[in-house]
């Protein structure tokens, strides 16, 4: 089940976070984003259980997926497919969204590219040594 994001869901969402980076707990202050109209947080929840959660924010017609995370032992049972499905579904027409993503992680590329978005620039040394491919989609 996909739903909004509540202060109870926190805890989880920094542990799944800190699968993406270390520091994600103090490098997002998450409860600020629950509180306003910028940031949007949806959690994937599976048996009562936070599995995964998608982070995005809009500005007017403006979306930039922040973070998608799905715990691993979920992976590969659409949960991540969801996620992205349920924003897009919800988002209004002339919307854009943009994301980077490393240029090594084709597993997501893949998903991302499968949902119709191009990739329209290349940033450099984005993840250290690594190369980001910026994505977008217009809905």
């Amino acid at each position: 089940m996909i739903r909004e994001a509540i202060s109870n869901d926190l805890e989880s969402i920094y542990n799944l976070g800190s699968l993406l980076h270390p520091n994600y707990r103090i490098i997002n202050n998450l409860k600020d984003f629950l509180n306003n109209n910028i940031h949007h947080l949806y959690v994937f929840e599976l048996d009562n259980k936070i599995v995964g959660f998608i982070h995005y924010t809009k500005l007017y017609n403006s979306v930039d997926l922040v973070d998608i995370v799905v715990e691993e032992k979920y992976q590969n049972q659409k949960i991540g497919t969801n996620l992205i499905d349920y924003i897009i579904t919800n988002l209004e027409i002339n919307d854009r969204i943009y994301l980077e993503v490393n240029t090594n992680n084709q597993k997501a590329i893949n998903l991302y590219q499968k949902f119709g978005f191009k990739i329209i620039n290349i940033r450099k040394n984005y993840y250290g040594i690594d190369d980001a491919y910026v994505m977008e989609r217009v809905i």
